[in-house]
């Protein structure tokens, strides 16, 4: 998909905007896991998630009268900061009762948001549709300029951390976990990279299980970074040969880990952004003794949901 010189290159330009995320080894994290935990802090970009690095990428060669996408948040607030950096305009569609402290920041942006459809992947297909009809160009959640950008924050751990037996990452549309297979196979590494899905939004899971693409009727989580249906058969690919496994875990257990991440480190963590700290308590048997990271993928949960689900 890209070279090393290219990843690096993504890296540079991605300098030029923000200063490489944290990572740290958090001692409470340890002591719950009983492993040593890495915790790469993307919560800590300017739009509060690793996506804005992929947004960067994606407009940086870009000549376009407009841009249209879909996101339940962190996509689409990446392409707005990326969008209004190159003075290119960005409509986004969001499925209707999308959260509203993500709307307001992808206005705030700068962003046109429309609102259609029962979940991210009618958005999906709405907002190609409104690209083709409005002669703009749709951009998709998972593509090769979208990768090579987020995958420089697995460039950034793997060489700032010490030399990790595992981590584990969110699968949404799969631009996350296949920039840290990416990046891991450039560096010549043996991380095992394991990937977490919600139980009720394992279309991912169920697939890498089968060998092919498998969609499912529903994803309904709280976690709405992970609730996509469909997976993309090219990310899909990637997983099936550079993961070991994906782990799904319980809405309940995503709540465990974002009061984990509060209590532990003072970080707030939305339900995608635990989720992998979640798949490591689930597993803490397996990981007992070994170096372990975890992706704090973003933290933009809504004040609401962290107070009724996290908090009550």
């Amino acid at each position: 998909m890209f070279t090393l010189p290219a990843l690096e290159a993504a890296e540079a330009l991605i300098r030029r905007h923000f200063p490489a995320t944290p990572q740290y080894a958090w001692p409470l994290l340890a002591q719950r896991a009983g492993c040593e935990v890495w915790v790469k802090h993307e919560n800590h970009t300017p739009t509060g998630a690793f996506k804005l690095r992929g947004g960067l990428t994606y407009f940086e060669t870009l000549r376009s009268k407009g841009v249209v996408s879909a996101t339940r948040g962190n996509h689409g607030q990446s392409l707005a900061y990326a969008g209004a950096k190159a003075d290119i305009p960005v409509t986004i569609v969001v499925p209707i009762g999308n959260s509203t402290e993500k709307n307001a920041a992808m206005r705030a942006q700068g962003a046109t948001l429309i609102e259609h459809g029962a979940d991210f992947d009618v958005a999906r297909q709405f907002a190609r549709d409104y690209a083709a009809e409005h002669g703009l160009d749709f951009a998709p959640s998972f593509a090769p300029d979208l990768v090579r950008g987020v995958a420089t924050y697995a460039l950034e751990l793997f060489r700032a951390a010490p030399p990790l037996d595992a981590l584990y990452v969110p699968i949404g549309l799969g631009s996350g976990i296949c920039g840290c297979i990416m990046a891991r196979d450039l560096l010549g590494l043996k991380t095992e990279i394991i990937g977490v899905q919600s139980t009720g939004a394992d279309a991912y899971a169920r697939s890498f299980a089968a060998g092919h693409v498998i969609e499912t009727p529903s994803a309904i989580t709280k976690a709405d970074g992970m609730a996509t249906r469909i997976p993309d058969p090219a990310a899909l690919e990637m997983i099936l040969k550079g993961a070991a496994r994906v782990v799904t875990v319980t809405d309940d257990e995503v709540r465990d880990a974002i009061r984990a991440y509060w209590t532990d480190t003072h970080n707030l963590a939305e339900g995608a952004g635990a989720a992998p700290f979640a798949a490591l308590m689930q597993e803490r048997e397996r990981m007992r003794g070994k170096r372990v990271a975890t992706i704090l993928c973003g933290g933009n949960i809504d004040l609401a949901l962290f107070r009724d689900w996290v908090m009550a």
